[in-house]
């Protein structure tokens, strides 16, 4: 791992621990712990760190939880765990179900979609809002080259868990802006070694395009959940500039949710939080206090 010098003054949150087998699950759980929870779930090839900002702009007045799915950021990275959605999914829900979070504020970015739908699915008594940026949790047939080349056996485990190249990339390529070097250090701090980097291309590996997919069908379960939160107050945040997660995914949602606030950012792109950060809080501090 990096020097945490470097990062960690930006990242100044207590860890916790959830054990899941013989694993532990690492999550932060700020503010004040009788406030309705906003529950933050991250993607690939990010961690907890995507969240920094959200977490210390309200967690004086928001219970604030954000976790690291098996295989990233601070949570341990099993070489023989499966890593399919379904695991992610089930996680999460452990997580949530031991920590008793009701009345939440669901945020997800990237592969938090899927996966944080998948638990609403399951438990829609216990979502009250919606946060939405840059990602999916329905079915899709575009995948970039960029991505489809990390999916090719043996030269995908070589550009991703060798080289590094998919973390790498997305330190310069899920911005419009330059990222500073403390806050690519961060992102890349969990993933030194090609054991931590397990994750990173499973989940290259995990995405489901084709009916026998071991994925798909826990996707289009995920898919078909979505309905039962049309009525929820709901607020998407999206980078129109992500060349992944496009403005035809932010048009799919709001077909599935047409209720829902959505504020399109034109300069940011996939990491719409580092390059809207402060307008993008604020749109999410005014959803929180108008809902």
């Amino acid at each position: 791992m990096a020097s945490a010098a470097t990062w960690r003054s930006l990242y100044p949150f207590r860890s916790h621990e959830l054990a899941i087998g013989a694993h532990a699950l690492h999550y932060i759980d700020e503010g004040p712990r009788d406030s309705a929870p906003l529950l933050l779930v991250h993607g690939n090839p990010t961690w907890s760190f995507y969240w920094r900002e959200v977490i210390q702009r309200f967690r004086s007045r928001r219970r604030v939880v954000a976790l690291d799915h098996l295989g990233c950021g601070l949570s341990d990275k099993p070489q023989d765990w499966p890593y399919r959605l379904e695991d992610h999914i089930a996680n999460l829900e452990r997580l949530v179900l031991s920590l008793d979070l009701k009345r939440i504020t669901l945020g997800v970015h990237d592969w938090g979609g899927a996966i944080g739908f998948g638990f609403a699915a399951r438990h829609p008594d216990r979502i009250e809002r919606l946060v939405i940026l840059n990602t999916a949790a329905f079915r899709s047939r575009a995948l970039p080259r960029r991505i489809a080349l990390c999916r090719i056996p043996l030269l995908g485990a070589i550009v991703v868990r060798g080289l590094n190249g998919f973390a790498r990339a997305a330190a310069f390529m899920t911005t419009t802006r330059p990222l500073p070097q403390e806050i690519r250090q961060g992102y890349l701090a969990p993933y030194g070694s090609w054991r931590d980097r397990i994750a990173v291309h499973r989940f290259v590996q995990d995405i489901p395009l084709v009916p026998t997919h071991p994925s798909y069908d826990t996707l289009l379960s995920v898919e078909r959940g979505l309905p039962q939160f049309r009525d929820r107050p709901a607020l998407i945040l999206w980078g129109e500039r992500d060349w992944c997660f496009t403005p035809a995914f932010r048009e799919e949602w709001q077909r599935q949710l047409p209720a829902a606030q959505v504020h399109a950012f034109p300069g940011a792109a996939h990491y719409v939080l580092e390059d809207a950060r402060q307008e993008a809080l604020e749109r999410l501090g005014e959803f929180l206090e108008a809902s």
